[in-house]
């Protein structure tokens, strides 16, 4: 009987240990017209944690799951609270790599910076289009971990620990009209063919 306890008691210690990580992309626009050509718009990164206060830095990368080929191009740039970067680089179809970011927090020496609460942005990627289709951005995760958390009083530090709750988002890209004539077009000539 004292086992069955102890074992429970265990796993409670254990359920009460984990916390709660996750990475959001939030897109400034849920359409883009590329009717007048290539159409840009920003794509943000936001970190949040059951554990600490304030987001200390983490790695993540991006994939498209649907719609890369419409992606021109894509950049980066961190928050203003992140002082420690390296930018992986676009990898071309709605693909990015490792982007790191960070700060550094000595307690009473340096606290977390302004802007890096929880919930807060991490940074945004400026994303171009040109075309026509479904894109869907999805987050991937860093190594050794994807978000770090800091708590400003302790300064004790928690990072996700490959378990992280990884976001997406999904715009749609209208296309230039010519694009759709074109379209059209093909559509009429492939049923001729049939006939």
């Amino acid at each position: 009987m004292k086992t069955i306890a102890i074992a429970a008691l265990a796993g409670l210690a254990t359920a009460a240990a984990a916390q709660d990580f996750s990475l959001t992309l939030v897109p400034s626009v849920g359409t883009v017209d590329t009717s007048g050509g290539a159409a840009t718009f920003t794509v943000t990164a936001y970190g949040d944690s059951s554990f600490g206060t304030h987001i200390l830095g983490g790695a993540f990368g991006i994939a498209a799951s649907s719609g890369g080929d419409t992606v021109q191009g894509m950049s980066w740039a961190a928050a203003a609270w992140s002082q420690f970067n390296t930018d992986g680089g676009d990898a071309g179809n709605g693909n990015y790599n490792t982007v790191i970011f960070g700060q550094l927090v000595i307690p009473g020496i340096f606290p977390p910076a302004a802007g890096s609460e929880l919930g807060s942005a991490i940074g945004s990627f400026t994303v171009t289009v040109d075309g026509a289709g479904v894109l869907v951005l999805d987050m991937t995760a860093g190594s050794p971990f994807s978000l770090e958390a800091v708590d400003s009083v302790s300064g004790a530090t928690m990072n996700d620990g490959g378990t992280v709750s990884l976001g997406s988002a999904t715009i749609n890209v209208i296309p230039a009209p010519s694009a759709m004539a074109l379209l059209g077009l093909g559509g009429i000539v492939a049923g001729r063919r049939r006939r």
